[in-house]
């Protein structure tokens, strides 16, 4: 393998930021020292480890927030720690050692399987772990854990790019689970996944040492450093190579996804030691090291695709179609049982001759085409129409390039797991689990599952996945809140692992080994193989600090311990399944809670209350009042990236109603009723307080604050700012080409600069949007965007809501500096405060959409009128024309690139920059242009926060 060129320290950000060493703590309280030594001496070693002791946690509710994550398991840490550098982990990883602890380390907590979660020292690497550096044009990104997926992509999207794997679960997993998993998708197969398009990686041994790939000399660094692993990874790497048979049965193995076990492929594929254990910490689950730093390889983004969902007489059918597809050129092939049919029928966009369609013994495969230039692509299908015609087909073989329509399609795909998870009883876990079988065990497989559902009572399960790859995916409900369900299971596992070793599958296909199927790597590989793995752990890892029984466990029945009990506390939570989707756009994530946290915490206290555990439900329920109702921002974002819709926003708002009485709740709804003049009294109180004399001021607010209003009133700094002006007025603007909603915040504060000079711009993020908006004027060439998001949004410009709930509904987004359109305004990347500063009571449904939140379409666009019967019926009346598509809008499995310019090139567009304001008030009131009467936002009952029902019916024009 080659060595890629050293990097150069000028043009990047370290993973491992130069500072001294953390300086030791001070001693705990009993005088001992910080050896690990009992409860009080492992605290104060592990923060001797960080340099900021106040991010050791030990606090039971943050120890139980933390301890949930996507997996059917729980085990709760002893600490939490989030560390900042390279240097802190290996310093942790010292002192667990030490302390004789095991370490897990945890970033989006998003894998199914376990190996997320640890009963010792819980190690976060997502919290100070979020940068990115583009290389080469975007032909490869250097990456850190923290950063999501999605978040990785939006980098690479300017440039017509992005990573290989493509995972259903891109907006919230992790660039390290990513590494620890070996992530792959729908699209990318076994070639472009992270383990073929990884270049180099920067990672720590349980040793402290540290190991770059990318540097010249780093196979002579680990040998020098490492001596005892350096000669081992040689002896093991001969031992494979000079066994006919183990060599036969890795070659078969990874010849199809594969993450069961360690990834013995390295010893085939890399000779130097470095580069062999660089790969085989892809898929490692955090048992080799920790991954501080990736390189990785990125693919192009395809700008044209075609799409259809292909119905057939039954699964023989459908995966003996599969070898013609694949060899006419089908990129992507999915494939949903008849049970998925039926499931997808019910979906709100669910095409007619899907919906018409009499369900028997049918499967269908999701297809799609898809090349870089139209005329490619239109050569690709007539090559491919004679395999297409001679299908057979119930619903016909018709391919379509229509965004919305293939977003439709896509969703019947996707929205499988919103439909099971979301309709399963209270109180059960959703359980999705994989597989990959050769292709030509694809069928018989299928049947096994299906005969195995209905042997163990699981009526509702599914069976859909990645046909191209022989990767199936099978979806059940679960209780483990009893002997006879875990026995159930446990006869169910141990049946379906027979199946599918019998066909000469693998047991995990994308999700990693966890605990789940720990038990069975040796039935997999054979004592051979799995004597390599437990000589490979022991060379990396002697102590086996990290995560063990994670990956590779003798315990035959360490699957089935430790299972999460999922009580039932809240019908409008119930449904959560802990997955993690909601966390990356939740803004107090990095502060108090997430929404996945809040449930979790409800379910913890819950169950503390069960057990009869009076002292642990009082210290859940104090924290609780403050970390999770109070600092929640209610602004409700997290229901636009749930897959199940849950609101937590709402239902904390909901909790904070209930905690007020009647006179309370009167003075809410008054001020909701005239959020005008409240607002306009808030700007006048702020002024006057600042005409006053500060000490005056002080001594005011601490007396309010003593008496009661400590909630209401803050307490007066010099920090506190001066109020802002009057929201933006409406614009008679017919030809806008987008609708922007002004915070209120803007309106009750100002921005950073309160001293106006000649041709300073506009204080304030509203003030300087239609600033810039002017100044563009009819200059701009490219369309204007603009998507609605929540100003307190903390993790960075991210895209609209999904569609109907599915959370990988689309490709990434762009990126934070967009490249400029040619001649004039910058593709704009909105964000909207969703109301948040209003009052509680105030709530909205559809029907405020039709007002004042926005625009009839004959003024917005008059080409709107001559939109398609089938478009028409799917957008909202009054909703935003669709226009040139882009990576903003992108349908799920959308492979289009960008639209920019090719290089050299300008970018086509045929919009100004022009941008309608609407001012969004508690009455009805006239919204400009066309004279249209908007409604009144406390209209409607749904449960949805007041201004995500018109985002939602905003997202297919946005």
């Amino acid at each position: 393998m080659s060595r890629p060129a050293s990097r150069t320290p000028a043009s990047r950000t370290p993973a491992t930021p130069a500072s001294a060493d953390p300086a030791p703590a001070a001693p705990a309280p009993d005088g001992s020292a910080p050896d690990g030594s009992g409860p009080d001496g492992l605290v104060a070693l592990l923060r001797s480890c960080v340099a900021d002791p106040a991010r050791v946690s030990v606090e039971p509710p943050r120890r139980a927030a933390l301890a949930h994550d996507a997996s059917p398991y729980l085990l709760t840490p002893q600490a939490v720690v989030r560390a900042a550098s390279a240097r802190e982990v290996a310093a942790l990883m010292a002192g667990a050692r030490q302390a004789g602890v095991p370490l897990t380390l945890r970033s989006g907590g998003t894998s199914l399987s376990g190996q997320a979660g640890g009963d010792g020292v819980l190690v976060d690497v997502r919290t100070h772990w979020r940068e990115a550096e583009v290389l080469d044009d975007g032909l490869r990104i250097r990456l850190q854990p923290g950063l999501t997926i999605r978040q990785a992509n939006a980098r690479l999207a300017r440039y017509g790019r992005r990573l290989g794997p493509d995972p259903a679960s891109e907006s919230a997993c992790t660039v390290g689970g990513m590494v620890a998993n070996n992530s792959s998708g729908m699209n990318c197969g076994t070639r472009d996944n992270a383990y073929r398009t990884l270049e180099s990686l920067q990672f720590v041994l349980p040793s402290g040492t540290v190991v770059d790939s990318a540097a010249r000399d780093a196979d002579d660094r680990l040998r020098d450093r490492e001596p005892l692993l350096h000669a081992g990874l040689l002896r093991l790497r001969d031992r494979v190579r000079a066994s006919p048979q183990a060599r036969a049965t890795v070659e078969r193995l990874f010849a199809m996804k594969n993450t069961m076990g360690y990834g013995l492929n390295s010893f085939l594929d890399h000779s130097s030691p470095v580069d062999t254990l660089a790969h085989l910490m892809v898929g490692s689950e955090g048992t080799l090291g920790f991954v501080g730093e990736a390189v990785f390889r990125t693919v192009p983004v395809l700008a044209h695709a075609a799409t259809g969902l292909l119905i057939l007489p039954g699964l023989a059918e459908a995966t003996d179609a599969l070898p013609a597809l694949l060899a006419a050129g089908a990129r992507t092939a999915e494939l949903l049982d008849a049970a998925s049919l039926r499931v997808a029928q019910a979906a709100p966009d669910a095409s007619p001759a899907l919906r018409g369609l009499r369900v028997e013994g049918h499967a269908a495969l999701l297809v799609e085409f898809a090349e870089d230039r139209a005329e490619e692509l239109e050569q690709l299908l007539a090559a491919a129409r004679p395999v297409l015609d001679a299908l057979p087909a119930v619903t016909g073989t018709a391919l379509t390039r229509d965004a919305a329509e293939r977003a439709a399609m896509w969703h019947a795909r996707k929205g499988l797991y919103t439909a099971v998870a979301g309709a399963r009883p209270a109180g059960t876990t959703a359980l999705l689990e994989d597989v990959a079988v050769p292709m030509e065990r694809l069928t018989g497989t299928c049947e096994g599952l299906t005969r195995l559902f209905d042997r163990h009572g699981y009526q509702d399960a599914v069976i859909f996945g990645h046909a191209r790859d022989g990767n199936l995916h099978f979806m059940l409900t679960q209780r483990f809140d009893g002997p006879a369900e875990i026995d159930r299971y446990a006869r169910f596992t141990d049946d379906m692992v027979d199946l599918v070793l019998r066909e000469g599958g693998t047991l995990k296909a994308e999700h990693g080994t966890g605990r789940a199927m720990a038990p069975f790597v040796r039935r997999q590989y054979g004592d051979e193989l799995y004597e390599v793995m437990r000589e490979l752990k022991a060379l990396c890892d002697p102590a086996n600090v990290l995560n063990p029984g994670v990956l590779l466990d003798d315990d035959p029945t360490v699957h089935l311990r430790r299972l999460k009990d999922v009580p039932a506390v809240d019908p409008a939570v119930d449904r959560c399944v802990e997955c993690g989707y909601c966390e990356p756009v939740c803004p107090t994530a990095d502060v108090t809670t997430t929404p996945r946290q809040r449930i979790a915490l409800r379910r913890e206290i819950a169950l503390a209350a069960a057990a009869g555990d009076e002292e642990r439900r009082r210290a859940l329920e104090e924290d609780y009042t403050y970390a999770a109702v109070d600092s929640c921002a209610a602004d409700s974002l997290c229901v636009t990236a749930c897959p199940v819709t849950i609101d937590t926003g709402a239902v904390m708002k909901r909790l904070r109603g209930e905690r007020h009485g009647a006179l309370a709740q009167a003075a809410g709804s008054a001020t909701a009723r005239h959020w005008g003049g409240a607002v306009t009294g808030v700007r006048i109180g702020l002024g006057a307080a600042h005409a006053a004399p500060a000490p005056v001021v002080r001594a005011a607010t601490s007396a309010a604050r003593r008496l009661g209003a400590g909630e209401l009133v803050p307490d007066w700094a010099a920090g506190v700012p001066r109020p802002g002006g009057p929201r933006p007025a409406a614009r008679r603007t017919p030809e806008a080409r987008a609708v922007f909603f002004a915070a209120c915040i803007g309106s009750v504060f100002t921005g950073e600069r309160t001293e106006p000079r000649a041709g300073a711009r506009p204080a304030g993020a509203a003030a300087a949007f239609l600033h810039l908006c002017d100044r563009a004027g009819d200059r701009a060439r490219g369309p204007v965007r603009a998507v609605l998001r929540h100003a307190l949004a903390v993790q960075g410009l991210r895209r609209g809501p999904p569609r109907d709930g599915v959370p990988d509904a689309g490709g990434p987004v762009a990126g934070d500096r967009p490249r400029a359109a040619s001649g004039g305004l910058r593709r704009l990347l909105l964000h909207a405060r969703a109301g948040a500063a209003r009052a509680g009571a105030a709530r909205a449904g559809p029907g405020a959409v039709r007002g004042a939140a926005v625009h009839r379409q004959r003024h917005l666009h008059p080409r709107a009128r001559a939109a398609g019967a089938a478009r028409a019926a799917r957008s909202a009346p009054g909703a935003l024309p669709r226009a040139a598509p882009d990576v903003l809008d992108r349908a799920p499995g959308d492979h289009r690139r960008p639209p920019r310019a090719r290089r050299g090139g300008r970018r086509r567009g045929d919009g100004a920059g022009r941008v309608g304001v609407l001012r969004l008030r508690g009455r009805p009131r006239a919204a400009a242009p066309g004279g249209h009467r908007g409604g009144d936002l406390r209209a409607g009952r749904g449960g949805q926060p007041r201004l995500l029902r018109r985002l939602r019916l905003l997202q297919p024009h946005l």
